[in-house]
Parts: C-alpha cells; sequence; structure tokens
C-alpha cells in the first residue's frame, strides 16, 4: 500500500487575526507559518516523495514549494482543485468571532453532517470530494510507483479532518474531535482491507524510517513491534 502525508499549510495572516479565509485570493503565509512549512519540510527531507500534490489556494502552494526545495530532486507536483478548501460562501472573509454567533455554528460545531453554508457547500459535499481525490491519487501512485511509494498532499484543515475521519471510519458529525494544527502531518495508508491511520497532527519527529521498509500489509495484533 502507498503512504500519503496530509500536511496543513502553514498559519496565515488570516489565521493569525482570526479570519475565515476560505478561497480568498492572495491569503498568504506569515512569518510563523513560513518557520513551520520549513519544519515540515525537513521532517519530509528523509523520504523520497514520488510526488507533492497541493490545493490550488497560495498558502498550500507556498507549503508545497517548501517540501519541494528540501527534496533531493524533483519530484512531480501537481494542483488538485478538489482539495481546495471548502466553499464558506457567505461566511468567507468574515471574523470566527463573529460567526460564532450565528446559529449555522452551533450545527457546524454538534452535527457537522447537516451544515450547509449560505452560498457555498456543504460539509458532506467536501467531505465526499476530497476523499474520493485522496483515494483516487493514492491508488494512481501505488500503481506508478508500488507500495512503498509515498505521496504528500498539501490541503487544509477541514479538508484534512474530514479525510481523516473516513479513514477512521467516523461519521462526519465525529469529525470536529480530530485536531490539525497549521503544517502538521498526518499519515494514512489505505489498504485492501481498511485504511491505516499511522498518526495524526504531528509538528515533530523523524520520518525517515518511511523510507526504510514496505508497510504491513495486515495489522498487527497486539500492536506489533513498531518503528526503530
Amino acid at each position: 500500500m502507498a503512504t500519503v502525508l496530509l500536511v496543513r499549510h502553514g498559519r496565515t495572516t488570516a489565521n493569525a487575526t482570526g479570519v475565515l479565509a476560505g478561497r480568498t485570493a492572495g491569503v498568504r503565509l506569515d512569518r510563523v507559518g513560513i518557520e513551520q512549512a520549513a519544519r515540515a519540510a525537513a521532517r519530509i527531507a528523509a523520504v523520497p516523495v514520488v510526488a507533492v500534490v497541493s490545493s490550488p489556494l497560495e498558502r498550500c502552494r507556498q507549503t508545497a514549494r517548501a517540501l519541494l526545495s528540501a527534496q533531493q530532486g524533483e519530484p512531480p507536483t501537481q494542483i488538485e482543485k478538489a482539495l481546495s478548501e471548502c466553499d464558506y460562501g457567505d461566511w468567507q472573509g468574515r471574523k470566527l468571532s463573529d460567526l460564532a454567533k450565528e446559529p449555522l455554528w452551533s450545527v457546524v460545531q454538534s452535527q457537522p453532517s447537516a451544515a450547509v453554508f449560505p452560498g457555498g457547500e456543504s460539509l458532506a459535499q467536501m467531505q465526499a470530494r476530497s476523499v474520493s481525490a485522496i483515494r483516487r491519487l493514492d491508488a494512481e501512485f501505488e500503481a506508478e510507483h508500488g507500495p512503498k511509494a509515498v505521496w504528500v498532499a498539501v490541503s487544509h484543515g477541514d479538508i484534512i479532518k474530514s479525510v481523516l475521519a473516513d479513514a477512521l471510519g467516523m461519521h462526519l458529525d465525529l469529525f470536529q474531535r480530530i485536531n490539525v494544527g497549521p503544517a502538521s502531518i498526518s499519515i494514512v495508508r489505505y489498504g485492501a482491507n481498511r485504511p491505516d491511520v499511522v498518526s495524526t497532527n504531528t509538528d515533530s519527529g523523524d520520518l525517515s524510517w518511511l523510507a526504510a521498509s514496505a508497510p504491513p500489509t495486515e495489522a498487527a495484533v497486539g500492536g506489533g513491534a513498531g518503528t526503530e
């Protein structure tokens, strides 16, 4: 099975000021976000990735460029629209503190599967397109490069949370229990029997073990020996 590294973009000027950026053009990484992206790049540098796929939004493309700069060689890159931020519609560009007063806010928190953003998309639609894209790309990279292939998907917090919820077999209504910080790395493998969620929301730690051996094909009863 191939391995996908789900990387959220680094912190942005909108994140730092409590604004829901959505798909607003021109939202870039701030100084902290640039440093976060560099740390993520350094962690992944020990792993020869076969491709880097990014959301089309600038903050993700910035983060992807940082990851690529730390790689030996030039792995192919591509833009995937299905990994773009949720279409928050009329909520886009507004302060989170103001949005928290809206009736829809409690729905987003407690029953996200029922949340539809005015003038935008539903969280269920967001999950369906992003999960479909990740699974499709993963199958393509494994078919081309084999089961030891490692690839990177650079996307957004709610996108990655929804992908992790699917991989964990969680209903979308539970996805707010998952945290995905800026420039964090989560690791998923899609096996023949089930997805294997290796890690979530990590911002430190050695990843060189990903290049050392082929991933297991079955779950180890009792937990297994882990990595060295």
